[in-house]
């Protein structure tokens, strides 16, 4: 180089902005409710109206709804894990009974639409996307751990693994298919979780059929 010629300067991309960010939140969120609602194929333009966004803004951020179902699910990974981990934290620091932790995330868990990840099942859809496949990891170590502690303080019965909780909340969290005309099913979620958790609890009342879920089984070509 030239004695006395500058050096190029590399160049950060830019940041987006602000409105920007908070845009692409708002559709997260929107999808993430209306996924769990009426499924992954509900029209993109009644998302962008929920979230209060124009459609243009809505496919600026997420061309094409692969992308934006991707987000969604990536979202929902890595809210839940958090809330499984700070569970399982809970738990170490001794600030609760191990299935009063296992309690608490299961609710946690629904409300943050952990119904969502259905899509991760659908024919079509990446489930190998590296991203997704850490945020699955991350999830499944956590709920593991969790339930771990819970079993091994003799408080959660031993025949459930967490393939049977991961169905549990993921049936418990939607709506029935059809079911479109019934009035804030949300009001009636906790509740049946609720129902759903006395049945796991240590010393079990009674004998389940067939053999604990596991996450592989869930993953299994039918």
């Amino acid at each position: 180089m030239p004695s006395g010629t500058r050096a190029p300067v590399a160049r950060s991309a830019p940041r987006p902005r602000a409105d920007a960010l908070r845009n692409r939140e708002r559709i997260v969120a929107a999808a993430r409710e209306m996924f769990v609602e009426q499924g992954p194929e509900v029209p993109l333009d009644e998302i962008a109206r929920r979230a209060v966004v124009g459609n243009a803004t809505l496919y600026r951020h997420f061309p094409d709804r692969a992308d934006l179902i991707h987000e969604v699910v990536l979202s929902v990974l890595s809210r839940t894990a958090e809330r499984a981990e700070a569970a399982v934290l809970d738990i170490a620091e001794e600030r609760g009974d191990p299935f009063g932790a296992l309690r608490r995330f299961v609710h946690d868990a629904a409300d943050e639409r952990i119904g969502a990840l259905c899509p991760m099942l659908s024919e079509g859809f990446d489930q190998n996307h590296a991203d997704l496949l850490a945020g699955r990891e991350r999830l499944e170590a956590a709920v593991e751990d969790l339930m771990g502690r819970a079993r091994k303080a003799g408080r959660l019965r031993a025949d459930v693994a967490v393939g049977d909780l991961m169905v549990a909340l993921s049936q418990l969290t939607r709506p029935l298919p059809g079911s479109g005309g019934c009035v804030n099913f949300d009001q009636f979620v906790h509740r049946h979780l609720q129902l759903f958790l006395d049945g796991l609890e240590a010393p079990a009342r009674s004998e389940l059929p067939g053999a604990a879920a596991t996450l592989d089984d869930l993953r299994r070509p039918r």
